[in-house]
This record gives structure tokens, sequence and C-alpha cells, in this order.
């Protein structure tokens, strides 16, 4: 996995020496949030006013799409956004393709809200979007009566102008957050009843967000389902700090001995908590404290201390509730006694990289005892060990990036990550607020 460094690629530079975190920090906005805010307040009645919002590429890039589709959006200015909604049918046809960049989200739930409106439009992305699979959401849309052209299942994904949806009982193969999504918002365009059932819970925001816009939706057990037609009524929307990206300062602090650290007003959605389940049944001292609801998502500060850690085998019931945060996941079990395994996690295979052969190749050459498997992978940790001193190559993929940031924390010497401007698409300013608490990293062209 080792590469020379490219022209126009930053890199970072990540020091051990294992410098204790301390003090109370805040992540940024929740990235899933951000982007159903802005897609939601479209189509609602009236002025949404959001507080908290990600400033970082992906949810931009969901901000200038609606923009093109005729959108007025104020902001972002500190987190501030204002989104003047146009109603179910006040979209209208974009003069250019729009294009998500690297935000898999944003793609896929578009696919759904924009499949049953009077015009055509074409999703594109970056060369990282542009490999994902999107027949997940364009065959169940197809199925509604949506018209939708891939290139051989990815993107650019052209959605034809609707001749009217209908509503329709699913189960999802696999579960997916995203996939639910995109059929829940294509529900509301199409006549009669559409029903999802997952296979295993996945992150909520979009049944929450759409409860709070005043759409009724019916949750019986593992099925969602809503009566197309609804209208949405503008509200205010407060998004918590991102508990995705508070996965790596929860496995720095755990495992970077004399760690004593606070992260403030992480969203606590029990559909997201899987980072802090797996960490805790690790043996992880993550406290919990002032919890409360802003907006309709539970809320609270987490305080964060050094542990020595144990090897487990991640529960499958926690596998879907913490897919974003693996990579870091599997950092953190290097450093815990005894064997980690994880199993079920294939869908790490097409996400922004092939994540699980992205982490053997990168901890491999870190000097870590650990095998991939299909869906998963297998640890031997090793508690008092240190990590080599060596080059790693992201992807492109910021989870990659960052989760090996936390990792040459831990490094005799330091280790470097190349290809990492993508950082930004889901955490603007991560390496001054890692710097903030103690992190030793040092950005590089």
């Amino acid at each position: 996995m080792n590469a020379a460094t490219q022209p126009n690629r930053e890199s970072l530079l990540a020091t051990g020496g294992s410098n204790p975190l301390r003090g109370t920090i805040r992540v940024p906005g929740d990235k899933s949030i951000s982007h159903r805010a802005i897609m939601l307040g479209a189509i609602a009645e009236g002025e949404t006013q959001v507080s908290g919002f990600l400033e970082g590429a992906d949810a931009i890039s969901t901000m200038n799409a609606f923009r093109a589709l005729g959108v007025r959006i104020k902001g972002p200015e500190q987190g501030q956004v204002k989104v003047l909604g146009l109603g179910m049918r006040g979209l209208t046809g974009a003069d250019h393709d729009l294009d998500c960049g690297n935000a898999g989200t944003a793609m896929r739930l578009m696919m759904g809200l924009l499949a049953g409106q009077n015009f055509s439009s074409t999703l594109m992305g970056d060369e990282s979007l542009s490999k994902r699979p999107m027949r997940r959401v364009a065959d169940p849309l197809a199925m509604m009566g949506a018209q939708i052209v891939t290139r051989e299942g990815r993107p650019p994904v052209r959605i034809l102008a609707s001749s009217g949806l209908h509503g329709i009982d699913y189960s999802m193969p696999i579960a997916s957050a995203q996939v639910k999504s995109a059929l829940l918002l294509a529900g509301l365009y199409a006549e009669g009843f559409t029903r999802i059932h997952e296979p295993a819970p996945t992150r909520d925001h979009t049944e929450r967000m759409l409860k709070g816009f005043g759409v009724k939706l019916d949750i019986d057990g593992a099925a969602r389902s809503l009566q197309g037609g609804q209208k949405l009524h503008a509200c205010e929307i407060d998004i918590p700090a991102d508990v995705s990206s508070a996965a790596f300062f929860l496995v720095a602090a755990s495992i970077i001995p004399g760690s004593d650290l606070i992260l403030a007003h992480v969203g606590m959605n029990p559909t997201r908590t899987g980072i802090v389940q797996i960490l805790k049944l690790m043996g992880a001292r993550i406290d919990l404290m002032n919890p409360r609801e802003v907006g309709g998502e539970p809320v609270a500060d987490l305080r964060i201390r050094s542990s020595q850690l144990k090897g487990i085998e991640v529960p499958s019931s926690l596998v879907p509730l913490a897919i974003d945060e693996f990579p870091v996941l599997f950092v953190a079990a290097c450093f815990a006694a005894g064997r980690t395994t994880v199993r079920g996690a294939e869908e790490l295979r097409v996400k922004e990289s092939d994540r699980i052969a992205a982490m053997e190749a990168g901890l491999i050459a870190c000097g870590a005892k650990v095998q991939a498997t299909a869906d998963g992978m297998i640890i031997e940790g090793q508690p008092d060990g240190s990590f080599n001193s060596c080059v790693i190559e992201s992807l492109g993929d910021h989870r990659i990036a960052m989760a090996f940031a936390v990792a040459g924390q831990r490094s005799a010497q330091h280790i470097t990550i190349l290809d990492t401007n993508n950082v930004a698409t889901s955490f603007p300013g991560f390496v001054e607020l890692a710097r903030s608490c103690g992190m030793q990293l040092r950005q590089q062209s």
C-alpha cells in the first residue's frame, strides 16, 4: 500500500509519542442529518432554519444541487442555514448535471426524491462515487414506476421525468439507511402506501425528520410506511455533533495512555451508537453526561478516559449501527488484549473504497496482525505494542485517512498518510481540532 506522492495530493504526518488527549472539544455537525435537512427543507412549505449544519464538501454538494433545482438557500454561516422551501411540486429542472461530489448519501437519497418529479435530472459524482453501486436504489425505484438509467449500475444516474409513481411493499435484501430513505422520499410522491421492511436496524434520521416536518409515518417493528401526497411544513432543526466524527476521538482517547477527553453535544441516536456500544464491550471507559433531546434527536456529552481494551467478537446486531466507524475500530482492536472478530460487514467493500482491503493492507504495513475476510476482519491485538513507521495510501477515502491519523499516535516514529484531500468532505478542520486536544498531526502538500 506504499505509494509515491502524487502532485496536488495533500498528505498527513501523524507522529507517535502517545501524548495524552485532554480538554473539551466539539466535532462538526452530523453529516447524515445535514444532507436530510436541506432535502426536506427544499420540498417543505415555508422557511426551514437549520443550526449546526456541517460545512463540509459533501453537505455543500447537496446544498448546491438544490440551489440548481430552484431552491433559495441562505448560508451556511457558522453552521446557520435557511432553506426557503418550494413545496412538494415546486422544484424545477436544472440546466446542468447535478454534481454530488463524493457524497453517496446525497446521490442515493436524491434518486428517490427526484424519481417523482415532472422533469429529468442527471446525477454525477467524483471518481470515487462513480464506482459505487446504485442498482440497490434504482431497482426498487423502478418497481415504483421510476425510469432510471445508470452506467452498468453505477453513476452517472439519469432520472427521467415521472409519469407517476405507485407505492410498493418492499423488503430490503441488505440493511441500508440510504436505500430505505430513498424509497421513503419517493413514497411521498407515490400513489398509495409505500412500506419498507429492513432486515436489521439502520439509522433512522429520515423517519425522525419526516415526522418533524409533519409527515405521518407509521413504524411497526422493522417496517416503515407512509401515504403518498402528504405535505411537509417548515421547521427548525438543531443538528448535533456527528458521532461518526466523534469516533476518531473516542478511539484515540481510549488507546493513548493518560487521556481524559470530553466530546460535547454528540448525537446519541440509538441507530448510530454502535461505536460506543462496541468500545464499551471492549472495556472502554466512556461516560454519557447531561443526556438530553434536541430537535427530536438524543444528545449527550461523552467523557472518554484511556483504558486497557480487550478483544471481542463484535455482535452481529451492532454491525449495521457502526458500519462507517469500522476503519477506526480496527485500529482500536490492534491495541486490545486478545482477538477481535468482525463479521457481516460486507457493506464496507462498497464504500468510498474497499475499506476492508484498504485497512488490511495499511494495518499490515503498520506491523499489525490482521486478516481480512469476505465480510470483515480478524485482528490479533498487541496491547503494549506500537505501529511501525510507514507510508499509507488512503485511496482518497476520508475515513481511512483519519483512522490512520489515529493509528499514528501509537507509532514508534510516524505514519505518513497520502491522498487526504477528501478529509474535508466529512470533517472540515479535523487536523486543527485534533491538535487542539493533543494529537500530533501535520498537513503536508
